[in-house]
């Protein structure tokens, strides 16, 4: 009897492989798509069960403070916000690329979280999603950095259109974008109308 109750569950599975594959195929692989409520809802699962219990129940150590805000905000605008935007809702250009995408971390399903389960994903990343390890050295609780972003996280549901902008001019910028504003600080400077003056000279 046990027999056939274990090949009857090893048959269901094989059978949720299998239509799982066919669906996957008929839907593509395209990264822009929106992952099913099903998957939505495993992923959930998959990371709550794959943080330790040790790690879910630690503590912030870093007391919260403006100094504190403002140097996660920075970091954040500098490593976190082109995946996750200034806001952190996700809507930025390489986040909406990424399968499946950032979470809204303004909204429950993050601000649920406790303090060292963000601290736990900032410092060891997700697995099959974009988001990276940030954390030098595994098993290192202290990271001051990490436990500073936790509490700027906590404050982006809140955050001000102010501060936002101020965000935006520490986001890093691109090779163009840099090229751009050289080229605007040589004109500002006079440079490039003394470039043309040379070159006019030259021909003549």
């Amino acid at each position: 009897m046990k027999k056939i109750g274990l090949l009857l569950i090893l048959l269901l599975i094989v059978a949720t492989v299998l239509a799982s594959g066919a669906y996957l195929v008929s839907r593509g692989f395209s990264a822009r798509d929106e992952p099913t409520s099903a998957e939505a809802f495993v992923a959930r699962h998959l990371r709550h069960l794959g943080i330790p219990s040790r790690a879910r129940e630690l503590a912030n150590p870093v007391a919260t403070s403006p100094e504190v805000t403002s140097r996660a905000m920075a970091h954040f605008a500098d490593h976190c916000a082109s995946c996750h935007g200034n806001d952190g809702r996700g809507e930025a250009l390489l986040g909406r690329g990424l399968y499946p995408k950032p979470p809204n971390m303004a909204e429950n399903g993050t601000q649920q979280l406790s303090d060292g389960e963000l601290y736990y994903i900032i410092e060891n990343g997700v697995r099959f999603t974009g988001m990276p390890a940030f954390g030098e050295e595994a098993g290192n609780d202290q990271s001051k950095e990490s436990w500073e972003l936790v509490h700027f996280i906590r404050h982006l549901p809140t955050i001000t259109d102010e501060e936002l902008a101020a965000m935006k001019k520490m986001n890093p910028k691109s090779p163009m974008e840099l090229e751009r504003e050289e080229r605007m600080k040589k004109f500002l400077q006079g440079d490039d109308i003394q470039t043309q003056e040379n070159s006019h000279e030259h021909h003549h």
